[in-house]
């Protein structure tokens, strides 16, 4: 991440623009162009605008904490994961290809007691179309989802799913904090898409929460 940034600050500022690539023309409009149907959103009370001024320190862990590298979503379907920072603007540096996510390197770890596993994701992209983060329009409460590192495994129930208007993330920087409970956050891009806009209007937010402890693979 760029010297000299609080964690908070620049992850808040880093997704405002954090799909950025999703500006353009879609190949197909995930969902028909229309907002996916909200599933409840987990409470953000005591948490929320949170802008650590320093790294969080990390607590002590029964497993030893892993940068994760895959994740399957509830179809099945398998995401490569990468690690990212950020850039010298202070935006995330999500992967280019559609196929791959990645994983915000200053949040927690899978096997972390607690913290927020970032992971972000382009919805789709000219050449290739829709990605598999566009599942994530239409997950439900309860749907299981596997993180994956190179030597554990943990299931996360999906707990939230919401749309964020592109540019407000700053006041939900709790999202991304590396302090309170243990929890997985997914983002990608989401409908409308107004090209005269800049693209897609709003960010999808998935909330999940583990089930059970990480295992060893």
């Amino acid at each position: 991440m760029s010297p000299g940034r609080a964690p908070g600050v620049a992850v808040a500022a880093a997704m405002l623009a954090v799909l950025g690539g999703c500006a353009d023309a879609p190949t197909e409009s995930p969902g028909s162009g229309a907002a996916p149907a909200p599933v409840p959103a987990e409470s953000s009370s005591g948490t929320a605008g949170a802008t650590p001024v320093a790294p969080a320190r990390r607590a002590p862990s029964v497993a030893q904490a892993q940068p994760p590298r895959s994740l399957t979503l509830p179809s099945g379907l398998t995401v490569a994961i990468s690690a990212v920072g950020t850039t010298r603007a202070g935006l995330l540096d999500v992967p280019a290809d559609v196929a791959v996510a990645g994983w915000w390197e200053g949040g927690a770890r899978l096997g972390d007691p607690f913290g927020s596993v970032l992971v972000a994701a382009h919805v789709d992209s000219r050449t290739q179309g829709l990605g598999p983060f566009a599942e994530l329009l239409e997950v439900d409460r309860g749907d299981r989802l596997l993180l994956e590192s190179a030597g554990l495994r943990q299931s996360f129930g999906v707990r939230s799913r919401r749309l964020v208007p592109q540019g407000s993330l700053v006041d939900d920087s709790w999202l991304f904090d590396a302090a309170g409970p243990a929890r997985l956050t997914l983002v990608t891009c989401a409908p409308p898409y107004v090209a005269f806009r800049g693209g897609y209007q709003n960010l999808a937010v998935v909330t999940a929460v583990p089930l059970g402890r990480p295992e060893e693979r």
